[in-house]
């Protein structure tokens, strides 16, 4: 019988030229920014920890489980076969595995686990990580780890549930507290016809016995955003006769009851589609008062300022997500003759996009130290926490949208296809500049900040002026940014402008004093001095000779 000759492969049917999945490789390790300002920030003392969040967030079993928890969305299930109202959000497994990992490695409470110094900088560092293979699960693991300060206005109710909201253990079932192994904390404040004006709130607490501080109280409401409806207990703001009041509203009641929460429907969002976010109505719902009647904004502040931390933090994450992976695509990728990365026009993007992670990393971290510091009772750490939060809030996460569409382009066509992962990056990139106050929000509240407490703009000029001789054009900046500070007129109008100006400042005065050398020298002379055009890849010609350095600092360490 006469054998059939080989067939050849068609040259077309041959995949070349193609990069491979970033996958099997430590986060935190191969992030050279994020490793150094650890240590510099003080977070040395848990480093084994974020190594070990790092190593989990690089494998490609965990980066396929984000992309699972995406592309299989949370469910509401508002009723049971038989008609009763369980108001139960239904998850894919993969977001319980994702979340188990926040949670077993403390980044929900590490700092109330371990209040040392250094501890928001480690849980940040390693909250950066896991972030970088779902963001999602930020949500609820945020709000967990920024309840506890506001909650502790009220030393009883904190009492109570700190233990279970700083638990190691993910536990999932919607059953009465006292019975579960851990808890989680959410966050209900905008209603529909108010938004971020919250003192325009229509929800109403009754008391039940008296009232005040710590009592029992009834609501009545609704909220137009009640974030993460799968959780324990909820920190809420309704209505009394004092004004705006701050309450801790569980899922049940003390008896064991299903508490009167209902969920009225999930929002179907751009992005951040693995996580729920919901409308709720509360029909005598009952819940405590937290801390002082009619200061519920100022109570419930302390979740938010720390929530607006992780909004930091997580924009610089996704920055740094989105650096990776357009280096390392040009690394494994070719054009005319040459990869991808050796071309200087690309080098130009690549060295811009680099030079705005390590500000934003760099920024991030060393807002997470302050907080630190202002726990540990330093004063001028709280006060220069007070404006640089807003600050750095407002910022990073404006410049995020931006950085993650010039990544997705790196890879051409490529990139905007929904397998590449760089899609679902660029819509979870507008989230955090919504979450917890919008652009005019922050920059409002810079302002609010800077005429009640003028000493705190004193404590942000001092942080900017320690670069102070340093660095020409940071000094003729700082000084020209003083005088803008001092000029009154139309400030609301200029707001904006003043915030974006501060923040540049405060993180080319921390790239000259903690950067790389290269990378400092192209952010003064490109966000200083404005030697660059509008968009990202436009770097003067007095960075070529030090681009091919910063690209390769930047670029995934992966062995």
């Amino acid at each position: 019988m006469a054998t059939a000759p080989a067939r050849s492969v068609h040259a077309t049917h041959v995949v070349a030229n193609q990069s491979e999945p970033l996958a099997d490789y430590n986060v935190f390790d191969s992030d050279r920014v994020l490793v150094e300002a650890v240590s510099r920030e003080g977070g040395d003392f848990q480093v084994d920890l974020v190594r070990e969040v790092g190593a989990l967030a690089g494998r490609a079993e965990t980066i396929e489980l984000g992309r699972l928890a995406n592309e299989n969305e949370p469910k509401l299930r508002t009723h049971d076969r038989f008609g009763n109202r369980v108001d139960e959000v239904e998850f894919h497994p993969s977001w319980h595995e994702l979340m188990s990992m926040h949670v077993s490695h403390g980044l929900h409470a590490l700092p109330w686990r371990e209040p040392e110094p250094g501890a928001h900088v480690a849980r940040a560092a390693g909250f950066m990580c896991l972030s970088q293979a779902e963001a999602g699960t930020g949500c609820p693991i945020s709000m967990t780890y920024s309840v506890i300060p506001a909650l502790r206005a009220q030393p009883e109710v904190a009492a109570e549930w700190e233990p279970r909201f700083t638990s190691l253990d993910y536990d999932p079932r919607i059953v009465p507290s006292p019975g579960k192994s851990g808890a989680l904390s959410g966050m209900a404040m905008t209603e529909k016809q108010g938004g971020s004006d919250v003192r325009a709130n229509t929800t109403v607490a009754v008391p039940l016995n008296g009232g005040g501080p710590g009592a029992e109280y009834e609501i009545t409401g609704h909220k137009w955003f009640c974030s993460a409806p799968q959780c324990d207990a909820f920190l809420v703001l309704a209505q009394t006769e004092s004004g705006v009041s701050c309450f801790l509203l569980p899922r049940f009641t003390p008896d064991g009851e299903r508490n009167r929460f209902h969920i009225q429907r999930l929002k179907d969002k751009l992005g951040n589609r693995s996580n729920a976010s919901s409308e709720v109505e509360f029909r005598d719902a009952w819940a405590r008062m937290i801390g002082e009647e009619g200061r519920g904004v100022a109570t419930i502040i302390e979740m938010v300022n720390h929530t607006r931390l992780d909004c930091t933090t997580g924009s610089a994450a996704g920055i740094r997500a989105g650096t990776a992976q357009a280096i390392w695509h040009a690394q494994h990728r070719s054009a005319f003759g040459k990869r991808l990365v050796e071309q200087p026009l690309m080098q130009n993007v690549l060295a811009d996009l680099a030079i705005e992670s390590e500000a934003s990393t760099t920024a991030a971290l060393w807002l997470a130290r302050q907080f630190d510091e202002a726990h540990a009772g330093d004063e001028r750490a709280l006060l220069v926490r007070r404006i640089a939060t807003p600050v750095l809030k407002y910022w990073t996460c404006k410049r995020a949208p931006m950085h993650a569409v010039e990544c997705l382009e790196c890879f051409g066509g490529n990139g905007y296809a929904e397998e590449s992962g760089m899609p679902r990056l660029f819509r979870e990139s507008p989230l955090s500049s919504i979450w917890e106050g919008s652009g005019n929000v922050q920059a409002l509240d810079v302002l609010r900040a800077m005429i009640k407490s003028p000493e705190a703009t004193g404590a942000f000029a001092d942080e900017v002026g320690q670069a102070a001789g340093a660095e020409a054009r940071l000094d003729r900046f700082a000084a020209a940014l003083a005088e803008d500070l001092r000029d009154t007129t139309e400030l609301e109008f200029r707001a904006r402008g003043l915030v974006e100006r501060m923040a540049v400042a405060l993180q080319a005065s921390l790239l000259v004093r903690h950067g790389d050398q290269a990378v400092a020298d192209a952010f003064c002379a490109t966000r200083l001095d404005g030697d660059r055009g509008q968009a990202f890849g436009t770097l003067p010609a007095s960075v070529a000779a030090t681009a091919p350095a910063i690209v390769e600092r930047a670029a995934p360490a992966v062995a």
